[in-house]
């Protein structure tokens, strides 16, 4: 198969749940929708804590230390962060969200300020849990050195049926993810191809470990404990992978 082929299944998965998950969405009580995003929080918490488990990589302790790979994870969240609420990533992606809003739904609809939060919500959160993981990474670069795309035909299975929930709650804004899907994970494939191996083991444990931690913050928002802007946290998977190389070094 060609490169690429995984982001283009998981893109479909993604549309695809996003229909079924609208439509049935409508049959459903405001009661029941709060009770599907509740469930589909509490996964990707079970997730983000399976994901932020790679702090405990062997290849990691062994190549910075016992003690090196929590200070690495609050090394990129911190510098990752700060770097993010510069740039106003979050703001960004939330004024990016409402001008597709307004682009894909006629005005006639009615649509006022609630539907409009709701689908910027849900534009935001699906590209989040979409866009953030070990599976994103770790596929895309796989898929694109050749290796297959298994893992992300695994990820594309388990958004499709993400998409479902939460379209049945945040409605079509679900469906705007795939823009940052194929984006990121295309990225990801394109780099893999041209530069090969791109990262250790252990710099890859460090991305998915902080990875995991911000998959905990998009479980918070789905949970409506806390509307954690992990979208200013993004630069930290740029940032964890270095500081890792940087304590190799200095090691």
């Amino acid at each position: 198969m060609f490169p690429g082929v995984g982001t283009l299944v998981n893109v479909t998965t993604v549309l695809v749940g996003t229909v079924i998950g609208v439509l049935a969405g409508h049959r459903f009580q405001p009661r029941t929708r709060d009770v599907v995003t509740d469930a589909l929080g509490l996964v990707t918490l079970l997730i983000a804590g399976t994901a932020a488990a790679a702090v405990q990589d062997t290849a990691l302790i062994d190549a910075v230390g016992s003690s090196a790979p929590l200070l690495i994870v609050l090394g990129s969240l911190v510098v990752g962060g700060v770097i993010g609420s510069v740039i106003g990533i979050e703001d960004g992606l939330e004024r990016f969200g409402g001008w597709l809003q307004r682009k894909l739904q006629h005005r006639s609809s009615g649509t006022d300020g609630a539907d409009r939060q709701r689908f910027i919500e849900g534009f935001v959160t699906s590209s989040l849990v979409f866009c953030v993981g070990p599976l994103t990474v770790l596929g895309s670069l796989n898929d694109g050195l050749g290796n297959g795309a298994d893992q992300l035909y695994l990820k594309a299975a388990l958004d499709g049926f993400a998409a479902i929930a939460f379209a049945a709650s945040l409605g079509w804004g679900v469906g705007a993810s795939v823009i940052a899907l194929v984006t990121v994970q295309g990225s990801l494939t394109v780099l893999g191809a041209v530069l090969g191996d791109v990262l250790p083991d252990a710099h890859i444990a460090a991305l998915g470990a902080a990875g995991g931690l911000m998959l905990v913050g998009v479980a918070l928002r789905l949970l409506r404990i806390k509307q954690v802007p992990v979208g200013d946290l993004l630069p930290g998977l740029v940032v964890a992978p270095l500081l890792t190389a940087l304590l190799v070094a200095v090691r």
